[in-house]
Formats: C-alpha cells, structure tokens, sequence
C-alpha cells in the first residue's frame, strides 16, 4: 500500500493528526508514517483507527517503564542488541508482507533482563513503525502484514523463568490488542524438545487467533520454504537473500538515524498542560 495516497485519504489522516495531537490523553505529536500504519491496519476505517491509537497509547502511558526513557545508544540497549536479533528483511512477499526475523544469539539465560531487553524491543519495532517497508516503482509502501520467524535455538526454560510475568502480559496485551500492523504468521524454527512446556508456559497470555497463526518447524529449516522464498531469506536459513548479521547493521543504522525520535518525549510520553 503506497504511504502517501490521494487527496481524500491524507485529508482522513491530517483530520486524525489534528484530533490525536489535540487530545489530552495522548503525546503532543505522532509521526506521520506510524499514524499512516494504524490507519492501514484497521483497513482505512478513521474510528476503528482511533480506538486502536486509544488501545495503544492507553497501554503506553500505563507502563512507562517499557515505554519511554529510552536511548539506542545507552548500555542496556547495547546489551539486548548484543544477545538478540530483531532484524526486519528487505523486500515483500508476493502477498506485500514483510519478514521479520527474532532470535538471541546467546543461549545463556543470565544474559537476559526482561524489562531492559523489553524496552529495547519495543524501540526497535517503534523505530521501524515510523519507516516505509519497501520502495516500490520508486514510491515509499507500506506492508499488508508482518511475518515473523522466530528462531527457538538459544530459547530455553531458564529463560521463561527469567520473565517477569507483568512485563510478559503486557507486552503480549500489546501485541496482541494494539500493534500498528497485523501479524499474518509466526514461524517457530529450530524448535527445542522440550517446545511444549514453553508453549505450557505462554498460553495463559496468548490468544486462541495468534496459536491458529503459529507454525512448527520441528524437522528442519526446509519446511519454511512451502511458505516463505528461499530468495527472500537470509543465508543463515538457508537462503539467497544475504547474511542476517548485514541486514542486522543497516537496520541499526536506520535506529542512530532516528534516534532524537525515538527519545523524544514529545512523542512518547504526556507533556499536555
């Protein structure tokens, strides 16, 4: 879906620009592209929009600890990017959805801090939001829909045990009720034997409609190409794409470029008089 669309559609979006940055429950701005998202997400509907930027915004400012305060070059964002891979793919699948890859890189659970490395993820995705996925015949698009593999390899139950359980329940509420983009599948590869008992574990937080999205991969990486193209993923899974580890540093790159965004209290947190 191209980002920037004829003269009746921007005039709905500069008409919920206007009523979001003058709503008192909300930041004083929003960046053009992440409200274009929403937008697109509840497909062009205004009102269903703005009750998902009230689900949003309301989980936010609610939990400001994973929200706000947050910085792509401090020691804890460091430390998460150092043990995780939160990587967004270039191009988009046949359908205009787009890939993103999530997995640590180190199996040692000691290594993890749930509420640092949650805050980074969600700096990460916020980076993202405010970015066109693809350029297609020379016009910035937006996807229909995110992908995501998740790679178990370095997951393990020390790891689970390690959650706090607020953080996961809302992260997942988030996710799961207020996300600017719909989640169409989520791949679990190089799932470990003992699969089930993190399943066990997530349920209570995970909805019905995101289990029927999940697919297995207990049997080797080849089972994801009947859904995903060897051309569109990255050498590490088998792919022709390129390497993650490149991908990974153009990403970050993108994350110094908006950085005063990303900290910009502004848009983050509530500042109204």
């Amino acid at each position: 879906m191209e980002l920037v669309g004829d003269k009746e559609q921007e005039a709905i979006l500069d008409s919920l620009q206007e009523w979001f940055e003058e709503n008192p429950k909300f930041p004083n701005k929003i960046d053009r592209v992440l409200l274009t998202r929403f937008f697109f997400c509840m497909h062009k509907d205004e009102e269903k929009t703005k009750k998902l930027l009230e689900t949003n915004y309301t989980i936010r400012l609610a939990n400001p600890y994973i929200f706000t305060k947050r910085d792509p070059t401090d020691q804890d964002s460091k430390n998460t990017i150092a043990i995780a891979d939160i990587v967004p793919l270039p191009g988009l699948t046949k359908e205009n959805y787009r890939i993103v890859v999530h997995r640590l890189t180190n199996p040692d659970a000691n290594l993890m801090h749930h509420a640092e490395d949650t805050k980074t993820y969600i700096m990460l995705n916020d980076c993202r939001f405010s970015l066109p996925d693809a350029i297609v015949d020379g016009a910035p698009v937006l996807s229909a829909g995110d992908v995501h593999i998740s790679d178990m390899s370095c997951h393990s139950m020390a790891h689970m045990r390690r959650m706090s359980l607020r953080i996961l329940r809302t992260m997942l509420k988030f996710v799961q009720e207020a996300y600017p983009v719909r989640i169409k599948a989520i791949h679990m590869v190089n799932c470990p034997s003992y699969m089930n008992n993190i399943l066990a574990f997530l349920r209570p937080f995970v909805s019905k409609r995101v289990f029927e999205l999940m697919h297995f991969h207990t049997s080797g990486i080849e089972s994801l190409y009947e859904f995903i193209p060897q051309d569109m993923l990255p050498e590490e899974y088998g792919g022709t794409a390129g390497k993650l580890e490149d991908f990974k540093a153009q990403f970050l790159e993108k994350v110094m470029e908006k950085r005063d965004y990303l900290m910009d209290p502004q848009y983050w947190e509530l500042e109204k008089a």
